[in-house]
């Protein structure tokens, strides 16, 4: 698939991303602890780190692996990199490099094999952005809605924070669906914008509606939410181990994984095996609506002022909305803008054989 000048500009446009999300988590939990607002200080900084040892990890192991196979030793400037959580940059780096070459200098000729290399560059890095917006991104967005409604106001830096998570989210859903399709051989392209759009508002609109279910359940009862949340966790890491995952070669990082992806699934549905999961979307979606009507009931019922009633109504409707245009969205997009696999494909899924690929997202999250 060729690498062109316009997914050079995207490449560029996700690093500017991910550098103004790490400013502003770094802006936010200053400015926490300069409040004396510890707890929040301390939480923000722990889903930085959370999310960034974990990356760190993967992107470790993928040199390690990619080094391996060249037949070259390990180089420790490399492991040095990652302990100074320099990976993800070092990988932008090199995709920004000779994606410049590419996309600028290189002829309409070039040779296949270093369009292929680019494009595996790119899918790289957008694993490691998609693992780390939600890892981070998804459970600093859940802090800074409750800072918001505790308060009854906002200043700009939880503004901040709010919108370039949910931009991070956004971007790394969709720059990694563009990676899969294009890394995969078995996977058509997205036909135009309207398919990704529909596909971003489908896990925008899920996303945040559960954002700020959890964000109640968290005024509610904060062990309650807690027990919640741990126990859809141990559920998906218990489903990923069932689907029996082969995503890493270790088999120490292959639990790492399916403890991440266990996390992962806490926020968002992900085919985790590659295999028809028509059955286990709809359950977990069903089970969203009713977890979610659940903790509204409960809170129209519930004496509770513990902040601004206000808010109250403006979230309880704006969680229903969003619930209910993620799910059309949902149903848009898998029933009439998903890009259609060939018959090869769909053979291979119905018999649990997939398509024999060297690229490393095809054991990875699918859609």
């Amino acid at each position: 698939m060729k690498y062109t000048k316009l997914n050079f500009m995207m490449s560029v446009l996700g690093i500017m991303i991910y550098v103004t999300d790490l400013i502003v988590d770094i802006w936010v939990s200053v400015r926490f602890f300069h409040e004396r607002q510890y707890v929040f200080g301390v939480l923000t900084v722990s889903f930085m780190l959370f999310g960034t040892l974990v990356v760190q990890c993967f992107s470790y192991s993928w040199f390690k692996a990619d080094l391996k196979e060249a037949g070259q030793e390990s180089h420790h400037c490399f492991l040095l990199l990652h302990c100074l959580q320099g990976g993800v940059f070092t990988r932008y780096w090199f995709a920004l490099k000779q994606g410049y070459q590419v996309a600028f200098k290189y002829s309409s000729k070039t040779e296949s094999f270093v369009e292929k290399e680019m494009n595996d560059r790119v899918t790289d890095v957008s694993m490691l952005r998609l693992l780390e917006a939600y890892l981070e991104g998804c459970p600093q967005l859940a802090l800074q809605i409750y800072v918001f409604l505790e308060h009854g106001q906002a200043n700009f830096t939880q503004y901040a924070a709010i919108m370039v998570s949910c931009c991070a989210v956004s971007w790394s859903t969709v720059d990694y669906q563009v990676a899969l399709r294009k890394s995969l051989p078995d996977k058509n392209l997205f036909n135009g914008p309207c398919p990704k759009l529909v596909y971003l508002f489908y896990k925008l609109f899920t996303l945040l509606s559960w954002m700020l279910s959890i964000v109640l359940l968290l005024f509610l009862n904060v062990k309650i939410a807690f027990l919640l949340l741990l126990f859809l966790w141990l559920l998906g890491i218990f489903w990923a181990f069932k689907e029996q995952t082969d995503f890493c070669v270790s088999t120490s990082m292959e639990i790492l994984y399916r403890i991440v992806v266990g996390f992962i699934l806490i926020f968002t549905f992900f085919n985790i095996k590659g295999r028809n999961t028509k059955c286990p979307m709809s359950c977990y979606y069903i089970v969203r609506v009713l977890v979610t009507l659940g903790i509204l009931i409960v809170f129209w019922f519930y004496p509770l002022f513990i902040f601004n009633a206000d808010y109250f109504i403006p979230v309880s409707i704006t969680i229903v909305l969003s619930l209910l245009l993620g799910i059309i969205f949902l149903l848009v997009y898998y029933g009439t803008l998903h890009p259609n696999r060939s018959e090869e494909t769909k053979l291979d899924e119905i018999d649990g054989k997939p398509i024999q690929s060297d690229c490393r997202m095809k054991n990875f999250l699918m859609e």
